[in-house]
């Protein structure tokens, strides 16, 4: 009894000493090394389990004796089955993190970046998944029941996987949206879209759904598979340079070329343009207003958007110090009145003698018979 004791102390013992060792090593080398450091924060609590679970098993294999020795044995293997699958899920993290790492994205043109980040987000998941499902696995085969039922489950998967697929079509399809999106190079993190009238970034893809950070901090979820059966707009598919327009209704007398080289002026002295487009032009002109609009150009969403605020605005402010004649206006004609002030009223049909026909069909003979044909019996009796 002493002996398996001290078999088994000694065992744990030299377990939490070598663990510890390593750890304390990956440490050091951790503060020249973000690799290291992140797998001394994250894998040191797994290791430190397989270590503890894989001296307990050595410790049973060795020095216990009777009828709960295979029951121990049973379960320490199970727990060591878990462990294992922590460590590795742990490892597979801190790699995936390190990559991470190294492709930056606080950069203009980070399309490539929000590209792999996608992709190696998404696998993460899918990683995580698999080993759990291996792990699963793994401690359902360690039973002898499980092992001998397993021919029969096998024999029945084309039926499982049809129920399975029929009860879970929604959940398939969403998770298998999310795989394509992340290696169709569709949608990727940080990517300026615009889906369901609303404006913002990709905040996160996860394989079920995709959450949107709008433009005033809200949130909108959407399942993965909406992206795939539904347009919407990606304004950093290819780039993020973007173009944007400035609209303003102005009045017919207004000067078009000092107004160009205004809009020019005011994004030179901006730091939020990024030089590539200036252009100004009238798109309309119907009825009492002429339609002017501004087309400019910057590296993202974000300084587009300030940018066509600031051109607003310098516009706005520099035809009203300037040129107050261009803004919109209302054209008023005041008629002409007699003595008793009653004003005359002149129809656009009146004849040289100062009669007016204001009658639908006119006074002609083709009006007469219009008038008949449309007007009923009653009407076309009465006199005029």
């Amino acid at each position: 009894m002493l002996a398996a004791v001290l078999t088994f102390a000694g065992s744990l013992l030299v377990a939490l000493l070598t663990v510890t060792l390593v750890h304390r090593l990956v440490r050091r080398i951790g503060r020249r090394s973000a690799l290291f450091a992140k797998l001394a924060r994250h894998a040191h609590r797994p290791a430190l389990a397989v270590a503890v679970l894989v001296a307990v098993q050595f410790s049973l294999g060795v020095v216990a004796r009777g009828d709960w020795r295979p029951v121990a044995l049973h379960v320490t293997g199970i727990a060591l089955i878990l462990a294992g699958a922590w460590l590795l899920a742990a490892l597979l993290v801190v790699i995936e993190d390190a990559t991470l790492a190294r492709i930056r994205v606080d950069v203009s043109d980070n399309r490539h970046a929000r590209r792999v980040h996608t992709q190696i987000t998404l696998v993460r998941r899918v990683t995580v998944v698999v080993v759990s499902v291996l792990a699963g696995a793994a401690v359902l085969m360690t039973f002898p029941s499980a092992r001998a039922a397993g021919t029969s489950i096998l024999a029945s998967a084309g039926v499982i996987g049809a129920i399975a697929a029929l009860a879970a079509q929604s959940l398939l399809g969403n998770v298998f949206a999310g795989v394509q999106i992340a290696f169709s190079d569709a949608l990727r993190l940080d990517d300026v879209v615009v889906v369901q009238d609303q404006w913002g970034r990709v905040e996160d893809i996860t394989l079920t759904y995709v959450v949107v950070h709008l433009w005033d901090d809200r949130r909108l979820i959407l399942p993965t598979a909406h992206f795939l059966k539904t347009p919407f707009e990606n304004w950093t598919r290819t780039q993020s340079a973007l173009l944007g327009t400035v609209e303003l209704d102005l009045d017919w007398t207004v000067p078009v070329e000092e107004l160009r080289q205004e809009l020019r002026h005011a994004l030179e002295t901006s730091d939020l343009w990024d030089g590539r487009v200036c252009v100004l032009q009238v798109t309309d002109a119907v009825g009492s207003m002429v339609r002017v609009r501004a087309l400019v150009s910057a590296s993202d969403a974000g300084r587009l958007w300030d940018l066509r605020c600031v051109a607003r605005e310098h516009l706005v402010g520099w035809l009203r110090s300037r040129h107050p004649g261009a803004l919109p206006q209302l054209r008023l004609r005041e008629l002409p009145r007699v003595a008793g002030g009653v004003p005359v009223r002149t129809a656009a049909g009146a004849s040289d003698h100062g009669v007016s026909d204001n009658r639908v069909f006119g006074e002609s003979a083709d009006g007469e018979e219009r008038v008949q044909a449309f007007s009923g019996p009653d009407q076309a009796m009465q006199p005029r």
